[in-house]
């Protein structure tokens, strides 16, 4: 069952609630659902991840526990979920989204070079924010629901799997 998996690889959940950085969501953090390894909850948590992971704002793993903690979805998957846009990933995702907003937009899709530059900020960033913004949305939403639709998906396989093989092992003991 991805349950017994999923409580292997994650954390505790005292052992999180006592963190330091934690503690300053007070009793909110204990709230069970958070930490529950359900369906609905770890479908929930990845699409919330996965959506912020497309958004292009500083402090997504904040972004995304603070929003797990508001729409009480499972947290650890939450963050874990939007950490697929890292520091090695962000370029082709971030490009990708521009190319999807000049595709909806129907506007030329123009090779800028990025400079970490407040030249570059004011002056190129003005011209393909726009593009930029709504292939992140259309991107996030995308993989929010293909998020949710996979996790449901393969949790109902294992499920299924585990209750043949169990019916299997009782109708082998006569």
């Amino acid at each position: 069952m991805p349950r017994k998996f999923l409580k292997r690889i994650m954390p505790d959940h005292k052992t999180m609630r006592e963190h330091p950085h934690l503690q300053k969501f007070g009793q909110r953090i204990t709230e069970p659902r958070l930490w529950h390894l359900n369906r609905r909850t770890v479908a929930g948590g990845l699409a919330l991840g996965l959506f912020i992971g497309f958004m292009p704002v500083i402090g997504q793993m904040f972004i995304a526990g603070a929003l797990a903690i508001l729409f009480r979805v499972n947290l650890p998957v939450a963050v874990i979920g939007s950490w697929f846009s890292n520091p090695i990933t962000f370029a082709p995702v971030f490009f990708f989204a521009y190319t999807v907003g000049t595709w909806v937009l129907q506007i030329p899709a123009d090779h800028y070079s990025f400079e970490m530059s407040w030249h570059w900020l004011t002056h190129e960033f003005l011209i393909i924010w726009k593009p930029l913004l709504l292939g992140c949305l259309i991107c996030g939403t995308t993989t929010a629901l293909l998020g949710i639709l996979f996790v449901r998906l393969i949790w109902r396989l294992i499920v299924i799997r585990n209750w043949l093989k169990r019916r299997h092992r009782s109708c082998n003991k006569y």
